[in-house]
């Protein structure tokens, strides 16, 4: 059985070891395959076993597919291509990062923009980019909420302006995410909250704050 196969098999299991395979051999040729996969595989350990096998490849090879994939069609295959690229760490790929991708329409994909986005940028660019991940605050669900928040505090001292610009935002809920992530930012370790009053105003809907949030990827 040839690693397309392999690696379409209705077996998860076979699709895994196919992964783990390819990427202990680390051979450049199969980079296409993988990259592919990448976009349809439905289950997430085996793409995160996808994204070892593309970092153990050569940069000049995976890097350019990698690239493409983020102008794909296809929500999976851009914010899969994200996430490798978070992983490979090349600051070369940091002008890939388009205002488009952290402002995607699926929240996955911008969550995944967020993340990489942060471990990327230049020093210099950092502020910037704290106005452009502000300007989602009061997106989507709490994890979402979670994502922009953790992502802003990454940036440190950096996202502070954007963030208290975002307390005096008319919209309640941008208000409470931005007043969220200010406590955030000073003590990084504590639980993402929004206080009672603030959930009232905004109208976000409550949760357990005390909950641990999801391991991003």
């Amino acid at each position: 059985m040839g690693l397309s196969e392999m690696l379409s098999s209705g077996n998860s299991s076979v699709r895994l070891k196919a992964a783990l395979a390819v990427g202990t051999r680390a051979h450049a040729g199969v980079a296409d395959v993988l990259v592919a996969r990448c976009a349809v595989e439905p289950d997430f350990f085996v793409r995160d076993m996808l994204t070892w096998a593309l970092t153990r490849l050569p940069q000049d090879v995976t890097v350019p597919r990698l690239l493409t994939e983020l102008r794909s069609p296809v929500a999976q295959a851009r914010s899969q291509a994200l996430h490798t690229l978070s992983k490979i760490g090349d600051p070369e790929t940091w002008p890939a990062i388009t205002p488009a991708l952290l402002h995607d329409a699926d929240d996955e994909v911008a969550r995944t923009a967020w993340r990489t986005a942060v471990a990327l940028v230049p020093a210099d660019e950092a502020q910037a980019l704290a106005g452009e991940l502000a300007a989602e605050f009061g997106r989507g669900e709490r994890d979402v909420w979670r994502s922009l928040s953790r992502s802003l505090v990454t940036l440190g001292d950096e996202a502070e302006p954007a963030i208290a610009l975002a307390t005096t935002h008319p919209d309640p809920a941008v208000r409470a995410h931005a007043r969220a992530t200010a406590r955030l930012l000073h003590d990084p370790e504590a639980a993402f909250t929004v206080t009672v009053e603030e959930e009232a105003r905004s109208g976000v809907p409550r949760h357990d704050d005390r909950e641990e949030e999801r391991a991003d990827r």
